[in-house]
């Protein structure tokens, strides 16, 4: 099996590196095609598949192509590699807002799977979030399902509107993630902590939480229960989360996320 690669991104060098370590491909039949000259030479000198500057006969070799260019750079892709492409080619996009039918009318092809990775994919520790065009066949849907599993755990979903949705929960999730680690930090400092110790506070607590989840069975509900005694300090900090409506706030900026993502969609 041969696939190519468009995009020689984040995204694009993570699932480059994921096929090459999972043994899906060798060098010889995994190609990458980056437009940066800049790029182009740092990905030679890794030495993961042949690296093109521009669509060519080749394309038509591949028997998956990975999309994993910037929404934005799509309508200049589109037309350049249209020609290229064979509509017996299954088609991976990790686009963010671009549709299958958006895709499958600039490219005039048919097998067209849509997914929603995020950022932990780089550490093999990925969330993604797939759909397909019912040309696609059960074989060719496990064979794509067999990569993006090379980089974390996957759902499959029949609504491509739940790509959208995944977008807004999984896709942007590390940020939010991120973001909450920052106040810690930040409210450590406050306290009197200098920042080495409050990151190490802060990084520490989080990820021994979720070790902690990950080793039992409990809801997040009677896990704060567990943390949480009657009058003590945890209740006092609950106590103002739900008098500021901290819950809500963060619905809301989900909400906002999902929003955009169908906006881009449209």
């Amino acid at each position: 099996m041969k696939i190519l690669v468009v995009g020689g991104g984040n995204m694009g060098i993570t699932y480059a590196k994921s096929l090459l370590n999972a043994h899906i491909v060798s060098n010889d039949s995994l190609m990458i095609l980056e437009k940066s000259n800049e790029k182009a030479e740092q990905l030679k000198a890794l030495n993961i598949g042949t690296i093109y500057g521009a669509p060519g006969e080749y394309v038509k070799e591949a028997d998956l192509i990975i999309l994993a260019v910037k929404p934005q750079d799509s309508e200049v892709l589109f037309p350049k590699i249209k020609g290229y492409i064979d509509r017996q080619q299954v088609v991976l996009s990790i686009m963010a807002g671009i549709s299958i039918d958006t895709i499958s009318q600039s490219l005039d092809c048919k097998k067209i799977i849509r997914a929603m990775p995020n950022l932990p994919a780089q550490v093999s520790s990925g969330m993604t979030v797939y759909t397909s065009s019912e040309d696609v066949t059960r074989i060719e849907l496990v064979m794509v399902q067999n990569i993006l599993n090379s980089t974390g755990k996957t759902i499959y979903v029949d609504q491509e509107k739940l790509i959208d949705a995944s977008t807004a929960i999984s896709g942007s999730g590390p940020a939010y993630v991120f973001f909450y680690i920052q106040t810690l930090i930040d409210s450590a400092q406050k306290l009197g902590f200098n920042k080495s110790q409050a990151e190490l506070l802060a990084y520490t607590t989080f990820k021994g939480t979720i070790n902690l989840f990950n080793k039992h069975n409990f809801s997040c509900e009677e896990w704060i229960s567990k943390v949480a005694s009657r009058g003590g300090t945890t209740e006092a900090a609950l106590h103002s989360f739900r008098n500021n409506e901290v819950k809500l706030k963060l619905e809301e900026a989900y909400e906002a996320a999902f929003l955009r993502a169908r906006e881009l969609s449209n």
